[in-house]
């Protein structure tokens, strides 16, 4: 099982990564609980629920605020059911012009093979920052 949570997890990050937000969402359980870091510029809908709510809370508003968006990831922990991930986001905001390139770390939770919960820590300050946010 371990594996396949990986697995699973691994294919969202290359699903995002080649902008298949369709492949994203539908490695999400229809109830995900999806959880931006407290102040960040996202964290306003908290706590997101359902794949269209992280896609138009989270993604939709990456989309317009951002240049381009990638996640580069550093290392992925098997905690079972769960999986960490460590890495760095890096980014250009479209408004402010402000280059982001801060560290992250998500926290999935999975069952049957689905993303059921997100938890993400971050730069917060450096996101902000970026944004022209204080």
């Amino acid at each position: 099982m371990a594996q396949q949570n990986m697995d699973v997890v691994r294919g969202l990050y290359e699903a995002f990564g080649r902008g298949d937000g369709a492949a994203v969402l539908a490695a999400m359980d229809p109830g995900i609980e999806w959880n931006e870091a407290e102040n960040f510029p996202y964290a306003d809908g908290n706590p997101y629920i359902g794949p269209m709510a992280v896609a138009a809370g989270v993604f939709q508003r990456i989309g317009e605020d951002w240049e381009f968006w990638s996640l580069d990831i550093e290392h992925m922990l098997d905690a079972g059911d769960n999986i960490v991930v460590l890495g760095r986001y890096k980014s250009k905001h479209k408004q402010t012009g402000t280059p982001l390139d801060c560290q992250f770390a998500h926290i999935w939770w999975l069952r049957d093979g689905k993303a059921i919960r997100f938890q993400q820590y971050a730069d917060t300050a450096q996101a902000r920052g970026a944004c022209g946010l204080r």
